[in-house]
């Protein structure tokens, strides 16, 4: 995803969005340490994924503040 993509969810939207691509990078982890992984690099991406989600998430409450 990119991050304009993101930036058009909702707060609710992000925090669920955040809890699944979770559960995806757990399920990718445990496919690792099976040797099942189908494509390694999904867990990078994944992990930035749920990085620019959080990142835009904090930006929201950060602008709450000073408002």
């Amino acid at each position: 995803m990119k991050a304009n993509e993101i930036r058009d969810l909702t707060t609710e939207e992000l925090n669920q969005k955040v809890k699944e691509l979770k559960q995806e990078l757990f399920n990718l982890r445990f496919q690792l340490a099976t040797g099942q992984v189908d494509n390694p690099m999904r867990i990078r991406e994944v992990k930035r994924n749920i990085a620019r989600a959080k990142t835009i998430i904090r930006e929201r409450e950060l602008k709450q503040e000073r408002a």
